[in-house]
C-alpha cells in the first residue's frame, strides 16, 4: 500500500507541475491570454495520450475550463484527439460542437474515432460537413474518405473519390495513393490500382506493399511475384505483410520452391518469427505436402498466439493426420492457449474422421463450457462427428437448436442421411433445403445424386439434374461424376455415357464410374473398351477401375481376357488384389462351371476368405446344382456369419432343386431354431414419383383388379406366343398346376403389370427387385417385350436386364 500511495503521489505531482506551466495567474485573478502557454498544454496532454492517462487528460481539461476561453485550435484539436483515442467519443463530440473554430483536422480526428468504433454514418456525416464548410481537402481527408467507404462496403464510390483527388492533384501522394490501392483491391479493380501505383511519384515500402497485396488478394499471383521481385531489384527490403503477401501468392500458384526463396528473404529481415509470416510459411509447407517440414517450422515459433495453434490443427487434420491433430490439440491445452471455432472445427474433424465418438462427445461438453456451440462452424462439425458415428439423432437435434443455418450445415445432414442409407430423408431435407432459399453447392448435388441412385430414384434424379443444368455446376467434375453414376443405378447406362463423353476433364472417378456402370448392365465389351481408352489417357487404373473390369468380365463370362487382367493388376500396375478381384474372379470361374480353378484360387488367396467369396461360390454352385461343392460353401460361410438368411435360402433351394425334400426341411427347421427370417421377395416401379411396390401375390395395391385382368391378358398373350412355364423355378412340393399359378404371381410381374397400364407407352417400365430374378420370370418377361413393342428394364440384386424386342441385355448369362 505504501508502494502504491508513492506512485500516485509522484503521478499528481507531475500533473501538477504540468499544469503550473500552462497555467499562470495574473495579480488580478481574471483569465490572462498572455500568460498561457497553450502550446505547453498540447505538449503535456500528448504525453497523456501515449502514457494511455485517460484520467490526466481529463483533469488538464478541467484545469483548462477553469480558466476560459484559453486555449487555441492547436490544442483543442489534441484534446480531441485525447477523448477520441481513450474511446470517450460522446466526451468528443461535445467538445467538438462546443469549439468556437474548427478546422480539417478537427473534423477527420472526430471521423476517424466515429470510424473505429463502427459508428460509419456518424464519420460520413462529418466528412459531409468537412466539404460543405470549404474546409482545406488535404491527403488526411481523401485517405480517411477511402478507409471508410472501405468499412461500409461502398467501395464504388471510391471511383468519385478518385476523381476528386486526381483535380487536387494529390494522384502522387504515396499516402493517398496507397489508400487508393488497397480500395481498388477490395472491389477487384487490380488494373486500377496498378494505374495508381504507377502514378505515386516516390513510392515507399508501404506503397509495394500495398501493390503487391492487391495482386495476391485478388489472384494474380504471377504480377504479384513479379512486382516483389521488382521491388528487391531497387533495393527496398520487405517488410512482414510483403512477405506475407508473396508467400500467399506462391501459395496460389503453388510454386513451393519459390515460397522457399521468399522464406529465405524471411529469415535475412528477421520476419521468420512475425505471426502473419509464420502462419503463411506455416500453410506454404502444409500445403507442399512437407507436413513434417511444416511441423518442424511449428516447433520454433512462439507458441502465445492461437493462430499458429489452430492452423497447424487444421492442416493435419485435413492431411488425414488425424491423431496428431488431436495430439497438438492436446498440447495447445497444456500451453493454456484458448481454442477458437477454427480450432474446435477441426478438431471435431479428426475426431470424425477417426469416428471417435467418446472424444467427440468430450470436446461437445468443452465446446459447451466455452459458449461456442451456436457458432456455425463449431455446430456443423459436431453434427458430422454424430452422423459419421452412426448418431444421425444427435446431428439432427443440433440442426434443430442451431439458431444460424448455412449451406454446409444442410450438406452435413444430407451427407449423414445417405451414409447411413436413409436416401429418403436425404431428399425431403434437400427439398427443404430449397424452401428456405439456401442455395445448393456441388456437395449438395452430388450427395442428393447418390441418394437418387441407392433408391434407383430416376424421376427425383431427372429434377435434379434439371437443377444443375441451370447453375455452374453443370461443367463441376463431381457433380458429373455423380450423375453418371445415379443414370447407371437407374438403369439409363446410355444417358451415363452422354455425361461422361460431355465432360471437359475425366479423373479417376470418372472412368471407374462409367466403367462400374458398363459392368452392373452386363456390358462386359463396353467395359472393357472403356478400359483401354482410360489407360491411354492421363488417368491411372486403381483397386476399384479393377473391380470394374473383373466384374465386367464375369457378368459377360469373358474368362480368358478376366484371368488377363487379374495377373497383370500387380505385374504391369503394382496393385495386390484385395478380396473383391478374388470375389470377382471366384465368380467368374465359377459361373463357368470351373470350380476346381475356383477352389484352387480361394487358396491361394494370402489371407482367410470372406464371406463374398464363398457366397460367390455358392451361387455358382446353385446355378449348376452342385449339391456337394455347394454345402461345403454354405458350411462356411454359416461359420462366419450364422444368421445369414441369403445363405439358408440358396443352400434350401439348391436341394429344392435336386429334389431332396428332407434336406430342404432340414435347413428351414435350422432357420427356425436360429429365428431366421427369409427376406421376403420385392419388386418396386416408380410412377410420375410415387413407388408402388409388390410383393408375391399381392392383393393390397389400390389397383389390385386391374393389375390380375392384365396379368391375365398377359398370360394369355404368351401362351398364344409359344411360351411354356418353367415349373422348376417353384421350389416347393406342390402339383405344377399350383406352380404356375404361382409364378403369374411372383412380385416382378405384378410390377410390370401395373407399368404396362400406367406408365406412358412411350416410356420404357423400370422395375427393380431386392433379389435374384427367376429364371421363368426372365423367359416370360422376353416374350412379354416382343409382343408389348416396349423395353422392360429389370434391376435385380446382381445387376441390370434390359428387355428389348424378346431379348435381354444379358444374352441370357447371368
Amino acid at each position: 500500500m505504501i508502494i502504491k500511495s508513492q506512485f500516485l503521489y509522484t503521478r499528481l505531482s507531475r500533473i501538477r507541475a504540468s499544469c503550473c506551466c500552462c497555467f499562470s495567474v495574473c495579480s488580478s485573478q481574471q483569465p490572462c491570454l498572455g500568460a498561457f502557454d497553450s502550446h505547453s498544454f498540447a505538449s503535456t496532454l500528448q504525453r497523456t495520450i501515449q502514457d494511455g492517462d485517460t484520467d490526466a487528460g481529463k483533469r488538464l481539461h478541467c484545469h483548462a475550463l477553469k480558466r476560459g476561453p484559453c486555449l487555441d485550435l492547436f490544442a483543442q484539436n489534441i484534446l480531441l484527439n485525447s477523448y477520441v483515442q481513450s474511446d470517450s467519443l460522446d466526451d468528443a463530440l461535445k467538445l467538438f460542437d462546443e469549439m468556437p473554430l474548427r478546422n480539417t483536422i478537427s473534423y477527420i480526428t472526430l471521423a476517424q474515432g466515429f470510424s473505429r468504433s463502427q459508428q460509419f454514418h456518424h464519420a460520413l456525416h462529418l466528412i459531409r460537413r468537412l466539404f460543405r464548410e470549404g474546409h482545406e481537402l488535404n491527403q488526411f481527408v481523401f485517405t480517411t474518405i477511402l478507409k471508410l467507404l472501405v468499412s461500409m462496403d461502398w467501395t464504388p464510390m471510391c471511383c468519385s473519390v478518385h476523381a476528386c483527388v486526381y483535380k487536387l492533384g494529390h494522384h502522387t501522394d504515396a499516402f493517398v495513393g496507397t489508400a487508393l490501392i488497397d480500395a481498388y483491391s477490395v472491389c477487384g479493380n487490380v488494373e486500377v490500382a496498378r494505374q495508381v501505383f504507377d502514378g505515386i511519384c516516390c513510392k515507399d515500402m508501404v506503397s509495394w506493399t500495398g501493390m503487391i497485396s492487391c495482386y495476391a488478394e485478388n489472384h494474380f499471383y504471377e504480377d504479384s511475384l513479379q512486382l516483389f521481385c521488382q521491388m528487391r531489384s531497387m533495393g527496398y527490403n520487405p517488410n512482414n505483410f510483403t512477405i506475407s503477401g508473396a508467400l500467399k501468392s506462391c501459395l496460389g500458384l503453388e510454386a513451393y520452391d519459390v515460397g522457399k526463396s521468399v522464406h529465405g528473404s524471411a529469415l535475412k529481415t528477421c520476419y521468420d518469427r512475425d505471426i502473419y509470416v509464420g502462419t503463411a510459411l506455416l500453410e506454404l509447407y502444409a500445403k507442399s505436402g512437407e507436413i513434417v517440414e511444416a511441423q518442424r517450422f511449428f516447433e520454433e515459433m512462439p507458441k502465445n498466439d492461437l493462430i499458429p495453434w489452430s492452423l497447424m490443427i487444421a492442416r493435419y487434420a485435413q492431411s488425414d493426420k488425424s491423431w496428431e491433430a488431436l495430439e497438438l490439440f492436446r498440447r495447445m491445452r497444456q500451453a493454456s492457449v484458448v481454442p477458437n471455432n477454427f480450432t474446435f472445427a477441426s478438431v471435431l474433424q479428426a475426431c470424425a474422421s477417426l469416428v471417435l465418438l467418446n472424444m467427440g462427445k468430450q470436446i461437445h461438453s468443452y465446446v459447451l463450457k466455452v459458449g461456442l456451440l451456436l457458432n456455425v462452424f463449431v455446430s456443423n462439425s459436431l453434427m458430422d462427428v454424430y452422423a459419421k458415428c452412426g448418431q444421425i439423432e444427435n446431428s439432427i437435434k443440433l440442426f434443430v437448436e442451431s439458431p444460424e443455418h448455412n449451406d454446409v450445415t444442410w450438406n452435413t445432414i444430407i451427407v449423414g442421411y445417405v451414409q447411413s442409407g436413409e436416401a429418403e430423408k436425404a431428399m425431403n431435407i434437400f427439398i427443404r433445403m430449397l424452401e428456405y432459399d439456401v442455395q445448393p453447392t456441388e456437395v449438395t448435388y452430388s450427395s442428393v445424386l447418390r441418394a437418387c441412385a441407392s433408391l434407383a430414384a430416376l424421376e427425383p434424379g431427372l429434377q435434379v439434374h434439371s437443377l444443375i443444368i441451370k447453375t455452374t455446376y453443370n461443367k463441376d467434375t463431381v457433380v458429373a461424376n455423380s450423375l453418371i453414376d445415379m443414370y447407371a443405378k437407374c438403369g439409363r447406362i446410355t444417358d451415363a455415357r452422354v455425361i461422361f463423353d460431355k465432360m471437359n476433364k475425366q479423373d479417376e472417378v470418372s472412368w471407374n464410374a462409367m466403367i462400374c456402370g458398363y459392368s452392373m448392365h452386363g456390358l462386359g465389351v463396353e467395359a472393357l473398351n472403356l478400359f483401354d481408352m482410360m489407360q491411354q489417357s492421363n488417368s491411372k487404373p486403381n483397386k476399384l477401375t479393377f473391380v470394374g473390369v473383373l466384374s465386367a468380365c464375369s457378368n459377360a463370362g469373358l474368362l480368358e481376357r478376366g484371368q488377363a487382367l487379374f495377373k497383370s493388376m500387380l505385374k504391369d500396375y503394382g496393385i495386390e488384389p484385395c478380396i473383391e478381384h478374388y470375389t470377382c474372379m471366384v465368380w467368374l470361374l465359377g459361373r463357368l462351371g470351373q470350380f476346381d480353378e475356383a477352389a484352387k484360387l480361394i487358396g491361394e488367396i494370402p489371407y482367410d476368405p470372406s464371406v463374398m467369396v464363398w457366397r460367390a461360390l455358392l451361387g455358382a454352385c446353385v446355378i449348376h446344382k452342385n449339391i456337394d461343392l455347394g454345402s461345403v460353401c454354405a458350411q462356411r460361410v454359416l461359420e462366419m456369419e450364422p444368421d445369414d438368411d441369403a445363405t439358408h435360402v440358396l443352400l434350401s433351394n439348391m436341394y429344392a432343386t435336386a429334389k431332396r425334400w428332407d434336406k430342404v426341411a432340414s435347413v428351414r427347421k435350422c432357420m427356425q431354431k436360429r429365428r431366421v427370417k427369409k427376406e421376403p421377395g420385392l419388386s418396386w416401379v416408380e410412377n410420375q414419383g410415387v413407388v408402388h411396390y409388390f410383393t408375391v401375390g399381392d392383393t393390397s395395391h389400390p389397383e389390385n383388379k386391374v393389375i390380375y385382368e392384365m396379368l391375365e391378358w398377359l398370360k394369355k398373350k404368351t401362351r398364344e406366343a409359344g411360351y411354356i412355364p418353367d415349373c422348376n423355378a417353384v421350389l416347393l412340393d406342390v402339383e405344377d398346376a399350383e406352380k404356375e399359378r404361382l409364378l403369374w404371381v411372383h412380385s416382378e410381374r405384378l410390377a410390370l403389370a401395373y407399368g404396362l397400364l400406367r406408365i406412358p407407352p412411350a416410356s420404357s417400365v423400370r422395375i427393380i427387385k431386392n433379389l435374384r430374378i427367376c429364371t421363368d420370370c426372365h423367359t416370360v418377361i422376353k416374350v412379354i417385350s416382343k409382343f408389348v413393342q416396349r423395353e422392360i428394364v429389370v434391376r435385380d440384386i446382381n445387376r441390370f436386364h434390359h428387355f428389348r424386342n424378346g431379348i435381354c441385355s444379358c444374352g441370357d448369362y447371368w
